[in-house]
């Protein structure tokens, strides 16, 4: 049978912000989804990460493992032991009003007894390069407390622009 997406809550920048933060999510739904649409502040040719924070926990409890590819090439790589999980978005620049597209799905967020897992997919133009690129990440947050806020900021010197869009759903089974 189908599962049923309920929104939960959404946000929608009016400003510049460094930061979104979920929090008092209840533990009523299988899983989660959040459907974002994000352009950094920082000037560039590129993308930049999300980072990404469960129940406040900076700690080095995040592994993950990711693909990126352009359509005419690929690119991979891992990392253990860091302080957050994150995902790809668009970087902003002075000829291009672009967000990058992403979804985080987390399975089983309010279960426990078991480490957290996560899939987040992204879509964004290297606007330098008119490349069109797309990036799967899979993470693993080292913790069995039940997820009750997700917090995303940014890496290196950009906030979220406004205008950036972040919805969360909860997803119960049908």
């Amino acid at each position: 049978m189908p599962t049923t997406y309920e929104p939960i809550a959404t946000t929608t920048l009016s400003s510049a912000q460094s930061s979104v933060t979920f929090s008092s999510i209840s533990g009523s739904y299988t899983d989660l989804r959040i459907a974002i649409q994000a352009r950094s502040t920082a000037a560039g040719n590129g993308r930049e990460s999300f980072r990404i924070r469960f129940n406040g926990d900076t700690n080095s409890n995040y592994s993950a493992t990711w693909i990126v590819g352009n359509g005419t090439s690929a690119g991979s790589n891992r990392n253990s032991s860091q302080t957050y999980a994150y995902a790809m978005f668009q970087e902003s620049n002075s000829t291009s009003t672009a967000f990058g597209m992403n979804t985080l799905d987390i399975m089983n967020y309010s279960n426990a007894t078991t480490y957290k897992t996560g899939l987040t997919r992204s879509s964004y133009n290297l606007l330098g390069n008119t490349e069109d690129c797309s990036a799967a990440h899979v993470f693993l947050w080292r913790s069995t407390s039940a997820i009750t806020s997700i917090e995303f900021s940014t890496d290196a010197s950009g906030g979220l622009s406004s205008g950036s869009t972040f919805t969360l759903y909860g997803i119960k089974a049908a």
